[in-house]
């Protein structure tokens, strides 16, 4: 692709269009008018402008909740369906039925205008007479510079977790007459980027995560925590030897290397030896309040938007759409409180009352016949209030997402609760270390297992102790498990169950929903198919885009695309 067709995609969209929305003296300029010396203003000793500028590139920061098309993007995993009745766009992830140039969760654009954002500002924040520095000392202008780089490091996550190798430019800002066919970087060139950006800006950042007139802005917690994700991911079965298209270096490592667990076991511990976070008591709590198991979030403010697209439909307070519809398999990954799955004889499960003595989790994120909410008993069954049949979208499975509400049972009315996007939090970063230091050994030591039974206590389990002797085959179904509970609903199963390279097994499977009739002798409950998931080796990575591949010889598509 080249310039002097004008036909340049969004990520490399002019500079001050980047800007548009920033509230500053600036929009009383007309916008074709505005040039980075008004912005990064060689007079403005308090950066004001500059600010906005790295201001408006957090807006490209991921978001969570309802966004694949209105949906979870868990609805495209074996843990939900959407509730809406048409052929949605995460139906499309979950069956397949997608092209390179209708891939649902297309973020190419919008990550790559993050990108040239975060450039343009890291290439002229110097020119500002910045004053100001933080306790510790570190000058204002650099802690700015460095917010701006992880911003960047994360958009470029965002891109190799969904596509492999991808085109990285560098500290370059291209410009309009830039002929920018770029090829893809390989897949460890990107990580090795993202490694080296979060150890270079690890120092210059914010160092207490609850500063709450900066809350939202990333510490050096953050970069670690960005840095413990991406080794995890490069430590996977889908790129540690196990590369979908052998040797080709788009896709992944062509050998496979222990030292790629303990690189990521390392940077796991290093988040958990700043002493600074801690699990938070009340599973519930971790997503309405802001609390110190928070390691980063995208600012959502406080608001309904959870309980109006997902509560259960049949609650005249607000407006509930039931847009999630958590699946019978979900369902049953929940163990029982005393920590044993439901299948094991000694668990204590009754298949006439299936949602008794569970795991606490599952109470925290799913609505079940009988679940209260809004001072009344939530109704699944047939015919039932939150399950009346008809046309009107409801749940398809018989359970609705409560992950992520606020504390409504005993209330008549929704009101305001924190609705932030958390994209990094405590209970992963113990997830990670178990994983990476339960691959690295032959057998898990203490170690993995304080880091699964920290999850597990905050849950709730009693005992919440892990048999002894476990093998660490054993181990990782028990992680893996607790991760699927633990994260649910915050885009990681997704992409768990890919880097696993499991995905053709726990992605093709027919998905159920659980019908129940309320009768004159009690109530008859059964499973029935709602969903027949279909995944082919190809869908291990999205496509690039289409017109990205069109416009630029040198972009290689992904194989089988």
């Amino acid at each position: 692709m080249r310039y002097t067709e004008l036909k340049w995609p969004l990520w490399i969209a002019v500079a001050i269009f980047a800007f548009a929305s920033c509230k500053s003296d600036l929009e009383n300029i007309p916008i074709e008018t505005q040039t980075l010396e008004q912005v990064f203003d060689t007079n403005d000793s308090a950066g004001t402008n500059a600010n906005r500028f790295l201001t408006d590139c957090y807006r490209y920061l991921p978001s969570t909740g309802n966004r694949v098309g209105g949906d979870f993007l868990d609805a495209g995993t074996d843990d939900a369906v959407s509730s809406n009745p048409t052929n949605t766009s995460v139906q499309q992830l979950a069956l397949g039925t997608y092209t390179d140039d209708s891939y649902p969760d297309n973020r190419w654009s919008d990550f790559y205008t993050g990108i040239r954002i975060a450039s343009i500002f890291i290439q002229n924040i110097d020119r500002v007479p910045l004053k100001g520095q933080l306790s510790n000392g570190t000058p204002l202008k650099r802690v700015w510079k460095a917010e701006a780089r992880f911003l960047r490091a994360m958009f470029y996550f965002e891109l190799l977790r969904r596509h492999g190798g991808i085109p990285l430019l560098g500290e370059k800002v291209y410009q309009l007459s830039d002929d920018i066919e770029l090829p893809r970087n390989s897949f460890q060139e990107c990580v090795d980027f993202i490694v080296a950006e979060c150890d270079a800006i690890r120092d210059s950042l914010r160092v207490d995560p609850f500063d709450l007139p900066n809350y939202g802005r990333p510490t050096k917690a953050a970069a670690l925590a960005l840095k413990s994700r991406i080794l995890l991911y490069a430590a996977s079965p889908l790129y540690n030897g196990g590369n979908i298209d052998g040797q080709n270096p788009l896709t992944g490592y062509a050998d496979f290397s222990v030292a790629r667990w303990q690189a990521a076991e390392h940077a796991a511990k290093e988040v958990m030896d700043l002493n600074l976070f801690q699990l938070e008591p009340e599973f519930k709590q971790v997503f309405i309040t802001r609390n110190n198991e928070r390691i980063f979030s995208k600012q959502g403010g406080n608001n309904t938007s959870v309980e109006n697209n997902n509560g259960p439909i049949g609650y005249a307070a607000g407006v509930n759409n039931g847009r999630t519809s958590p699946t019978q398999e979900f369902v049953e990954a929940f163990g029982m409180l005393n920590g044993l799955d439901i299948t094991d004889p000694n668990s204590g499960y009754n298949e006439d009352d299936p949602y008794s003595g569970r795991d606490k989790r599952f109470y925290a994120t799913v609505f079940y016949n009988g679940a209260m909410w809004l001072s009344r008993p939530v109704q699944t069954f047939e015919g039932g209030a939150d399950k009346p049949g008809g046309t009107r979208q409801q749940t398809k499975t018989g359970y609705y997402l409560r992950k992520f509400m606020g504390n409504f049972e005993e209330s008549v009315n929704y009101s305001g609760v924190n609705h932030d996007h958390i994209l990094f939090r405590y209970a992963e970063t113990l997830l990670n270390y178990a994983e990476a230091r339960n691959e690295r050994l032959s057998v898990p030591d203490q170690a993995v297992y304080q880091a699964v039974e920290n999850i597990r206590k905050r849950a709730g389990l009693s005992p919440f102790e892990l048999p002894s002797g476990l093998s660490q085959e054993q181990m990782r179904a028990v992680i893996r498990n607790e991760r699927r509970k633990e994260l649910a609903f915050e885009e990681h199963r997704f992409y768990d169950v890919r880097r696993w390279k499991i995905a053709e097994q726990e992605f093709n499977k027919e998905l159920h929903a659980m019908v129940i009739y309320e009768t004159g002798t009690g109530t008859i409950r059964q499973a029935v198919p709602v969903l027949k998931m279909n995944f082919e080796k190809k869908m291990y990575l999205a496509p690039i885009p289409f017109n990205e591949v069109i416009k630029n010889p040198n972009m290689e598509q992904n194989p089988e695309w």
